[in-house]
C-alpha cells in the first residue's frame, strides 16, 4: 500500500482547510437571524412628535398618557394575533445589509437597539402591503427615527420577544356598566401580553373573563365589592392581585394592583 508523502499530506489539508472557510463564508446565508431572533421589517406612520397613534386596537385610548409613549408598535396579523399580542414587549434591531445601486442602507447603527410594547395592529391592505401576512412593524416616527432614517421609509430589521419592564402595578380601567363589566387592563409587566383573566368581587367566587378586543376583558356577572383579579400571561405565569380595585369603584376609574416580578 502506497502511503502519502508530505507533499500529498500539505495538498490534503489545504483542501480540507479551504473547505472549511468556504463553509465559514456561507454558513450566515444558511443561519439566517442570529440565534433568538426572526426577520421582519420597520414602516413608520403618525407624525414627527408621535400623533395619530395614540389609540388603536388595543383599546389603549391614549398610549402617552398612559405611559407607553411614542415606543410602541402597530404588529401586522402574524404578530398581532386577533390582539393576543397587546402589552407584549419586543427588541428590535437593524438587520445588516449590503449596499447597491438599488438596495440602501438607512439604519444609523448595527449595535443600536429599542424596545417597544404592542398597541396596535397593521392590518392586510396597508399603504405599501407590509403588513400583508408576514412579520411587520409600523412604528410611530420617533421610534423608527431611533433605528433609521426618515428618508428610507423601510428598514429590515431582527426581532425577538423581551420582558416588559414597567413601573408600578398593573392597572385596570373599569367600563361597561352594572350588568357589563368590560376592564382595560394595562401596564402589565413580564410578558407583557395577557393569555387568560379571571374576576372575583364580593361574591367569593372566580368567574372568567373574555377578552371583548385587546386588552379589554369583559364579564357579564354583576360584581360589587372590591375586585381582585387573576391574571395569566402569554408565557404561563399567574398573578393573583387580591382587592387590586377597592369596594367603592365608580366607572371610569382606574386603579393599581400588584405587578409580575
Amino acid at each position: 500500500m502506497r502511503t502519502p508523502g508530505a507533499a500529498s499530506t500539505m495538498k490534503v489539508a489545504a483542501c480540507i482547510g479551504m473547505a472549511a472557510l468556504m463553509a465559514l463564508s456561507v454558513l450566515p446565508c444558511v443561519v439566517g437571524a442570529p440565534y433568538g431572533w426572526n426577520e421582519a421589517h420597520i414602516t413608520y406612520y403618525g407624525t414627527a412628535n408621535g400623533g395619530g397613534t395614540q389609540g388603536g386596537a388595543c383599546g389603549y385610548p391614549n398610549t402617552f398618557a398612559m405611559g407607553y409613549g411614542a415606543m410602541t408598535a402597530a404588529l401586522s396579523y402574524p404578530l398581532f394575533q386577533g390582539g393576543k399580542a397587546c402589552g407584549g414587549c419586543y427588541q428590535l434591531r437593524c438587520k445588516w445589509v449590503t449596499p447597491t445601486r438599488t438596495v440602501h442602507n438607512w439604519c444609523w447603527s448595527y449595535s443600536r437597539t429599542i424596545t417597544v410594547t404592542a398597541t396596535n395592529s397593521c392590518p392586510p391592505g396597508s399603504h405599501g402591503g407590509w403588513c400583508n401576512w408576514r412579520p411587520h412593524f409600523d412604528l410611530p416616527m420617533p421610534a423608527f427615527l431611533t433605528l433609521a432614517r426618515r428618508e428610507g421609509g423601510v428598514a429590515p430589521v431582527y426581532y425577538r420577544k423581551v420582558r416588559c419592564a414597567k413601573r408600578g402595578g398593573i392597572r385596570f380601567t373599569i367600563g361597561g356598566n352594572p350588568y357589563f363589566l368590560m376592564i382595560l387592563i394595562h401596564n402589565v409587566g413580564g410578558a407583557g401580553d395577557l393569555k387568560a383573566v379571571k374576576v372575583r368581587g364580593g361574591n367569593g367566587y372566580w368567574v372568567p373573563m373574555w377578552r371583548n378586543w385587546g386588552a379589554l376583558w369583559t364579564c357579564k356577572t354583576r360584581m360589587s365589592g372590591a375586585l381582585s383579579f387573576q391574571i395569566t400571561t402569554g408565557d404561563g405565569r399567574t398573578l393573583t392581585t387580591y382587592k387590586a380595585v377597592g369596594g367603592y369603584w365608580r366607572f371610569g376609574q382606574t386603579w393599581e394592583g400588584s405587578q409580575f416580578r
